[in-house]
């Protein structure tokens, strides 16, 4: 029997072209379907977001897109079909997260911290007090998500508190500056390094959890690092549009940026193929992985030739 994967162009593990087929067909599925979850509840609560070019609703499509190919390969992994409930999972997962980042990345830091105070009132007392329609409709996903699952169940708990001390940390981190212009010294960008690590690595282990709170620990842990590749390599896709926002980032202060995530990434790609079960979940989640640092790679060339203002890729 044939190997599912190989080695890529790029130097390292990859699934073959039958696990690039299938995410082709993944996405192409996905980003038809979500919208039958989400623009209900975005009409219903928040429907502001559909008028003009909706910009930011095809933003969150597009994240509950990937979200969906992520949690099916999650699942897969698990040894598990991902069936209709757990895609509605993914729909509200990818929907969730979309809000969320938006509070704690696009309103200020006063929008920022207000978010996570109230997000810890919702944890730990089970009520959010919404100011905007924009926030009233994060508490329907949000309650939505969280009827699906037992939150009290440990997995499920747990890796949803880390992602919120991620979230928390993060925000404190904004405010690291440096006198006149000079590097992050070692321990800052360690820190800015971890934090990147923490906030994405506990966001596909939340998703995991609500999807398959049965999943091995030590597949989460696989999970982990997986989720925060795709920190690092967001980071480094917009590093241009950050810095211009003055928003730094473990990728934006490194020495050696694309020198780093090269050796991120096969490093993670290598302990995904040895530590995860042979199958087509293991070869999606890769597919996955090689198709974003690829895209994110020239989206940050094309960011530094053409200017540094972020924009949506939908591959």
């Amino acid at each position: 029997m044939e190997p599912h994967g190989g080695y890529s162009p790029v130097g390292g593990w990859e699934s073959g072209p039958r696990a690039q087929t299938r995410l082709n067909d993944l996405f192409g599925r996905y980003r038809s379907g979500v919208g039958v979850y989400l623009e209900p509840l975005v009409r219903a609560y928040n429907p502001a977001m559909l008028d003009g070019e909706q910009a930011e609703y095809r933003k969150m499509l597009e994240l509950s897109a990937k979200m969906n190919v992520v949690g099916q390969a999650c699942t897969e992994i698990g040894g598990f079909d991902y069936d209709e409930r757990r895609h509605e999972i993914g729909c509200l997962y990818g929907a969730c997260c979309f809000l969320a980042d938006s509070f704690i990345d696009d309103f200020g830091e006063v929008a920022a911290r207000d978010y996570l105070k109230r997000l810890h009132t919702l944890l730990t007392e089970g009520w959010f007090d919404p100011k905007t329609d924009r926030e009233r409709l994060f508490f329907v996903i949000a309650s939505r998500l969280f009827a699906q699952r037992d939150v009290l169940h440990p997995v499920v708990r747990q890796t949803v508190l880390q992602l919120y001390m991620a979230q928390t940390e993060d925000v404190k981190l904004r405010a690291t500056r440096t006198d006149g212009g000079r590097r992050l010294n070692r321990s800052q960008l360690a820190a800015l390094k971890r934090c990147a690590r923490d906030r994405s690595g506990h966001a596909i282990l939340v998703l995991s959890a609500f999807l398959l709170p049965e999943l091995p620990l030590s597949y989460l842990a696989r999970m982990f690092w997986a989720g925060a590749l795709i920190m690092y390599i967001d980071d480094h896709g917009d590093h241009w549009a950050d810095l211009k926002e003055n928003r730094l980032t473990f990728m934006n202060q490194t020495a050696r940026p694309e020198r780093t995530l090269k050796r991120l990434f096969h490093t993670q790609i290598r302990q995904l193929a040895s530590g995860l079960p042979d199958g087509e979940g293991r070869d999606l989640l890769i597919a996955f992985l090689t198709r974003y640092y690829l895209t994110r790679i020239e989206k940050h060339r094309q960011q530094r030739l053409k200017g540094a203002s972020a924009w949506a890729i939908y591959e």
